[in-house]
Formats: C-alpha cells, sequence, structure tokens
C-alpha cells in the first residue's frame, strides 16, 4: 500500500485539497481531526498535569494551550512528547484498518509532516503550496488571527519553498478549487499506476 504524505504550512489550503483527496475516494488519515480528538480524550490528563489550568471543562483549551508553548521551544517539546506518540498510534490503526480493507493507497494528511519526522514514513511527499501574498491574505483573514501569531506559526514551520524542494509533488492552490481539484485527480491516477 502506498502512504502517500500531504503537507503545507498554514494557509497553503491543505485541508481543502486533503477534502479533495477523500472526494476523489482516497482514505484520508486527518492528523489535526486525531489531535482535536485527543484533545477531548487520551491527552487531557497528561496535558493538564505538563501545563496546569489550560483544561477547561475537561478539554483541553487550544487558545490556553497555544499561549504557553508559543515562542517557548522546551514548552512545545514538552507538548510534543505527550501527543506525537498518540498520534503515531491512531495511524498506525488507520494503516491497520486500510489494509484489512485492500486500499491501495493511503493519504496521511500531517500539516507538520518535516517538523516531526514524519516524511520517513511515506513513500511519496505531496506539498500544497500558494504565493507567499495568498497565504498571508488567507490566514490574516481567519478570526482572532493576528501578524503576530502568524510570524510565531511560520517560525516553527519549515520554510514553504524549502517543502517544495523536498516534495515529490506540488499542489498550487492558487489558480482556483477546480484546478486544484484537477491536480489532485491526476495526482491520483499517477499514484494508483504506482500502488
Amino acid at each position: 500500500m502506498l502512504k502517500i504524505g500531504l503537507t503545507g504550512s498554514i494557509g497553503m489550503g491543505k485541508s481543502t485539497t486533503a477534502q479533495m483527496f477523500r472526494d476523489a475516494g482516497a482514505p484520508v488519515l486527518d492528523s489535526d481531526q486525531i489531535v482535536h480528538d485527543l484533545y477531548r480524550g487520551a491527552a487531557v490528563a497528561p496535558i493538564e498535569a505538563a501545563f496546569p489550568g489550560v483544561v477547561v471543562d475537561g478539554v483541553v483549551d487550544r487558545g490556553r494551550l497555544a499561549e504557553r508553548v508559543l515562542g517557548d521551544p522546551d514548552a512545545l517539546k514538552r507538548l510534543e512528547d505527550i501527543v506525537h506518540p498518540l498520534v503515531w498510534a491512531a495511524r498506525d490503526a488507520f494503516l491497520t484498518e486500510q489494509e484489512a480493507k485492500g486500499a491501495r493507497l493511503v493519504v496521511y494528511d500531517v500539516p507538520l509532516l518535516f517538523e516531526t519526522g514524519a516524511e520517513k514514513s511515506v513513500d511519496v511527499i505531496v506539498v500544497v503550496s500558494a504565493p507567499e501574498d495568498v497565504q498571508k491574505a488567507r490566514v490574516l483573514a481567519r478570526p482572532g488571527m493576528t501578524a503576530e501569531k502568524f510570524a510565531a506559526i511560520l517560525e516553527k514551520q519549515v520554510p514553504d519553498s524549502e517543502k517544495r524542494a523536498r516534495a515529490d509533488f506540488v499542489v498550487r492552490t492558487d489558480q482556483g478549487l477546480d484546478a486544484a481539484r484537477a491536480q489532485v485527480q491526476e495526482l491520483l491516477r499517477t499514484l494508483a499506476a504506482r500502488a
């Protein structure tokens, strides 16, 4: 089974592109959704122990947690040491399930593919990209986003230019949804032939 790593920096359109893979019939593992689920379940107790006060009504408050870890590499490392093994376990369960279903390929939607070393666990890397001005406009249009928050997020991400250089394929998202969808469909035809 061919494992496709789908990644892209904030505001590049990765989530929309992942949905295009789903719509085309590819099984997609959403790492962000796994983290959301963990923040309501298995990760709550260890995160509260490491960062007292970030759990509200039994759920990790992402805003409070972000205040504690953004700009603090040691705190971010403590958080990653809690969350990443749980995400990997969910990924392994997904892979086992898809193998049992006879899937020929799977897509791992991983925002921090390079930053976490997860690129070593995939066969093909697809990077979703758009020009910097498009990215900035998309991100700053999000509720509660500021230029400072955006800069802090970019600081912890591998630069887009490096991601593109390390990619096997790049999906450009600045030409509209139809153009991106066509790229995804072509990519799936190419990769299905390899699987």
